[in-house]
């Protein structure tokens, strides 16, 4: 499928795509939320595909947010709306997606733009990321999630601070925060996280499929987390990577999973 706003490459077991909106520092519209989920939505379904990497264009921007000309006159149904799709079609979606999604950070990486990176698995940033979510400065707050991800990934005062103050913090305070797990050079970033990525890829898909349900039901309202991993964990053992990973620990080789997410 042909896309206007991303691009997709793929090598070996890893997909890489790259917001493409350079201009207007990759910002999120409409069509790229669409797109975005599109690819996503297909690239589940492709079994030789074990882990995607989401980036930006250029080198001064991840997402710098959602484009502001879209909302401008929206009423309070609409912002509503919008809100509640854009969560449905991406950020919910990146969330609960079976297969590891990571966010390689290259730049800017603000509002809509650091929920997107929120809502991935885990992010990587390069020396010269700053991430924020400014949106009070707007008169808004955060609406794709960024008040609910935020604090459970660095606290709540942490995050009470970065919203109400609308400051960017750079790539080492992020890494303080825990806000993301590594920081390289720019020109190291991609290498970097598909250095992570091949070794997600070689283990296997149906247990980090389950494991990510397991993460995500802790911080799910009235789901028992402990309860789902123990369903999780059980079903597991009905898996064809279980025979291999078992099969091959046992005749000490290295194992060769095939499953599927």
């Amino acid at each position: 499928m042909n896309y206007e706003n991303i691009l997709i490459e793929k090598e070996n077991k890893i997909a890489i795509i790259t917001i493409n909106r350079p201009k207007s520092l990759n910002a999120l519209n409409k069509p790229t939320i669409e797109e975005l989920h599109s690819a996503l939505k297909a690239l589940e379904l492709e079994k030789e595909v074990r882990v995607i990497i989401l980036t930006g264009s250029g080198e001064k921007a991840f997402v710098a947010g959602a484009d502001i000309k879209e909302f401008s006159d929206f009423n309070m149904s609409e912002g509503s709306q919008l809100a509640a799709k854009g969560q449905e079609l991406l950020f919910d979606f990146i969330q609960n997606l079976n297969k590891p999604v990571i966010a390689a950070i290259n730049g800017f990486a603000l509002g809509g733009g650091l929920e997107l990176a929120m809502a991935s698995h885990f992010r990587i940033a390069s020396t010269n990321a700053k991430m924020g979510l400014p949106e009070v400065t707007l008169g808004l707050i955060p609406g794709y999630g960024g008040t609910q991800r935020l604090p459970q990934l660095i606290g709540k005062g942490r995050a009470m601070e970065m919203i109400m103050t609308a400051e960017m913090i750079n790539a080492d305070k992020a890494l303080t925060y825990g806000l993301v797990n590594h920081v390289v050079e720019q020109t190291e970033l991609l290498d970097f996280t598909k250095n992570i990525a091949n070794k997600i890829a070689n283990n296997s898909a149906t247990a980090i499929g389950r494991a990510i349900k397991s993460i995500n039901a802790n911080y799910r309202d009235g789901i028992n987390g402990f309860h789902e991993e123990i369903k999780n964990f059980g079903e597991c053992f009905e898996t064809e990577d279980f025979t291999e990973g078992t099969t091959a620990f046992i005749e000490k080789r290295k194992a060769e999973f095939k499953g599927t997410m």
